[in-house]
């Protein structure tokens, strides 16, 4: 029978051994395997005490750094991206330090830490990029939707050179990769047409602005507010808070009519009276249904009015041009509503006849009606 101290010490050997045979390599050739692990147990011991120092040195630089920003009063956001930049610094450092304590050869040191350097130099390249963005997007005044297409633009361009940069530095045929990419781009391209037509489209809208977020157009043949504009389509709810999604190449190639671009909006809201009755009569009754609304506008360059249009069929047709604010679209509808109801009242309270059309029939030769006729003449 084996003892249990027979049995943990062969369990010990058999781990010994496996440990042996794994991490031989980063001892010297020939070595026993008991010097084997002592070496390794020292490499350990130092990485360790590595980390440790490159933790305390880091600590102590952002305390130096962070004091600093406080006297100097610099944005938070820049000491920020100073402390990302210090920890990607001394993140690099120790794993430098740490690989080169178990054999990593020095010419792949040099490629890992060139490959980084170039890293730290791009991480920069996009800071100062989006700063310079966001300063001259903030004057433009640009939409968010845009600027946040550009950000992204930028920063998919930045981490492109980045990665082919790195790529490069370890011996990988960026030409062959590159080129891959670009056939794969024309199969997708291919097959997403109407995505990309939609994508570019949005673009253009976005860059052109015909209209913005909350304003009240006349897209597709539907009248409603703008909600939201993507990049693939463009949101507009209606008055009865039907929500509509029109892709944004249907958008760019129609009509846009934008109702609250020009401010003011004018109604015309028709009004027929019989050819017997005074148009002077019929303005001077319309006229106070105007003033007395309060959603229609008063001053000079807005004031109401009832002007002759045209001399119709069967009718004098009146038009009453009134002025609303383009907070007061949403409800353009019932303004109306109202103007017609009030014109209604006013003119039956003036005496004023609306006409219905009428049609007056003359038979010169009326063969075979001689009887008919004679009737309604006698």
């Amino acid at each position: 029978m084996i003892s249990a101290g027979g049995f943990l010490a062969s369990v010990w050997e058999q781990l010994r051994q496996s440990l042996v045979r794994a991490l031989g390599p980063f001892g010297p050739s020939g070595m026993a395997s008991g010097d084997a692990l002592a070496t390794l147990g020292t490499r350990l011991i130092v990485a360790l005490l590595l980390l440790v120092l490159f933790a305390a040195a880091y600590a102590v630089l952002v305390r130096v750094l962070e004091g600093a920003g406080r006297r100097l009063r610099v944005p938070p956001d820049l000491v920020g991206m100073l402390r990302r930049a210090l920890a990607y610094v001394v993140t690099l450092l120790a794993l430098l330090a740490v690989t080169a304590q178990f054999g990593v050869s020095a010419a792949v040191l040099g490629r890992v830490a060139t490959a980084a350097l170039f890293a730290v130099v791009y991480y920069a390249a996009w800071l100062v990029a989006q700063a310079l963005l966001a300063n001259a997007t903030m004057r433009a005044g640009l939409d968010r939707s845009l600027v946040q297409l550009l950000s992204n633009v930028v920063a998919v361009v930045v981490v492109t050179l980045a990665v082919v940069t790195v790529m490069d530095q370890f011996g990988v045929d960026v030409l062959g990769v590159v080129t891959a990419l670009g056939v794969v781009g024309i199969a997708v391209g291919f097959a997403a047409q109407d995505t990309l037509s939609n994508f570019i489209s949005g673009v253009t809208l976005l860059i052109e602005r015909p209209f913005r977020i909350g304003d009240w157009v006349e897209l597709a043949g539907k009248v409603g507010r703008v909600e939201r504009i993507s990049l693939r389509t463009t949101r507009v709810v209606s008055r009865d808070n039907i929500h509509s999604s029109i892709p944004n190449a249907k958008v760019a190639s129609a009509e846009i009519v934008n109702l609250s671009a020009g401010g003011p909006l004018r109604l015309r809201v028709p009004v027929g009276i019989a050819y017997k009755e005074s148009s002077r009569v019929a303005r001077e009754a319309l006229m106070p249904v105007l003033g007395a609304h309060p959603q229609v506008l008063q001053d000079a360059l807005h004031a109401p009015e009832v002007l002759v249009e045209e001399l119709g069929a069967s009718s004098v047709n009146l038009v009453m041009l009134a002025w609303i604010g383009p907070e007061t679209i949403a409800v353009e509808p019932v303004v109306r509503s109202d103007l017609v109801e009030g014109a209604k009242e006013a003119l039956d309270g003036a005496g004023i006849q609306i006409p219905f059309p009428h049609l007056q029939l003359f038979i010169d030769e009326a063969r075979g009606l001689e009887s008919v006729v004679d009737r309604f003449r006698g």
